[in-house]
């Protein structure tokens, strides 16, 4: 990338804040998933074996009121999980501003520590200047590795970065490595894989792709609306009305770009999500939801996916948390899992799709899991991410 890392500056004796990414997923006070701590692993390895005086981290963590301390979202169990993680002590402050931060900092000897999580205070989505300015006070050079919130022009991304040197770490590095080569030069054929619940939430992403990928492939609940599109019965699935001219619209232009889209041609179908009723079927009847791809769509999916050079994959197949429509998503992970030793370049765009590769097993058998969903889904979309924008440009 064309912005300043950590290998161009000195962090000798300088005491650095690193912007990561710990919004982990938490039940019961414990977290689930630690993929996006042990990401940040390499570069605060970097700042500390360099010789940095000391290297603070910041978070945020869930979605709090922005009106103070709340227990359920304290980032005490992610300090407790990196400190395993790295073999040191990660002191965790009692907040991320004032001057009991001070007063910690001043008083405590650990090199490595952690401010509380940065939305018990509005000033950070706000992107609020002084609360930005109190948290580059306490150091001396600003690090940004958290792609997961680069789309977001808050404080701690956007806000640090206008007093202080400001670059990317490895993390960032890596995703807009791995993403950037995607929009530029995939290896062909490209295939995209889309899946997730909401069309709207694709429109950018799925118009740039218009312009780059060679086959579509579209499942999960977005599917419904582009099969209303084309005049076939849903039933009672999932469906975004207001988003049916657009689908119909998107069709229509990967027709004239000669972009193939592939739609369900069997699904899994049940009365009502709770039913214990599923049954595979090559229509969607009056009374029935489709909650997941059925045998022929696998079969025409990894079709397509044995001649990709390039798969990007977002958004589940089905509603996978659930045993009876998790076949679809499986199904196909597993199938891309076995191409990485065909060299085919298998990327995973954060959110529910690296948490089925997850749930599966299969996260060594990916090229690359993306730890951003909305920010991987805009930068592919073709969106600036403040965040990166913010950092300094290289000479």
């Amino acid at each position: 990338m064309n912005k300043m890392t950590i290998r161009d500056v000195d962090l000798k004796g300088k005491r650095v804040i690193i912007r990561v990414d710990f919004n982990v997923p938490l039940e019961g006070g414990k977290i689930t998933d630690d993929i996006r701590i042990r990401a940040e692993l390499p570069t605060i390895n970097y700042v500390l074996d360099h010789k940095a005086a000391r290297v603070i981290l910041m978070s945020h963590l869930g979605r709090p009121t922005g009106n103070g301390f709340e227990q359920g979202f304290s980032l005490a169990p992610v300090a407790k999980r990196l400190s395993e993680l790295i073999s040191q002590p990660v002191k965790l402050l009692s907040d991320c501003v004032g001057d009991g931060v001070r007063k910690d900092l001043a008083a405590s000897p650990e090199k490595l520590v952690m401010l509380e999580n940065l939305r018990f205070h509005k000033g950070e989505e706000n992107n609020d200047p002084a609360f930005a300015k109190e948290l580059a006070s306490l150091a001396d050079i600003y690090v940004n590795d958290a792609f997961g919130t680069a789309h977001r022009a808050h404080a701690s991304t956007v806000g640090v970065a206008a007093y202080l040197p400001a670059v990317g770490g490895f993390l960032i590095e890596k995703e807009l490595q791995y993403l950037g080569k995607v929009i530029k030069d995939p290896e062909r054929p490209f295939v995209v894989i889309l899946g997730g619940a909401k069309v709207s939430d694709k429109i950018p992403l799925i118009k740039n792709l218009l312009k780059k990928a060679d086959t579509i492939l579209i499942g999960g609940g977005i599917a419904y609306t582009f099969l209303k599109a084309q005049g076939i019965n849903i039933g009672d699935s999932k469906l975004e009305k207001d988003k049916i001219d657009l689908a119909r619209t998107i069709l229509d232009q990967a027709t004239s770009t000669s972009v193939k889209i592939v739609l369900p041609r069997d699904f899994v179908i049940v009365p009502n999500i709770d039913s214990n009723d599923a049954k595979i079927s090559d229509t969607i009847p009056e009374g029935f939801m489709a909650l997941d791809i059925g045998p022929k769509t696998r079969e025409a999916f990894k079709a397509v996916l044995s001649k990709a050079g390039t798969v990007v994959w977002n958004g589940p197949l089905g509603v996978f948390e659930r045993e009876a429509f998790l076949q679809g998503t499986k199904e196909i992970a597993q199938y891309l899992a076995g191409l990485k030793d065909k060299n085919v370049q298998t990327i995973i765009l954060g959110g529910d799709s690296a948490a089925a590769v997850l749930k599966f097993g299969l996260e060594d058998k990916m090229t690359f899991i993306s730890t951003g969903g909305g920010a991987a889904l805009e930068y592919l979309g073709g969106e600036e991410l403040p965040g990166i924008t913010a950092l300094n440009d290289k000479k």
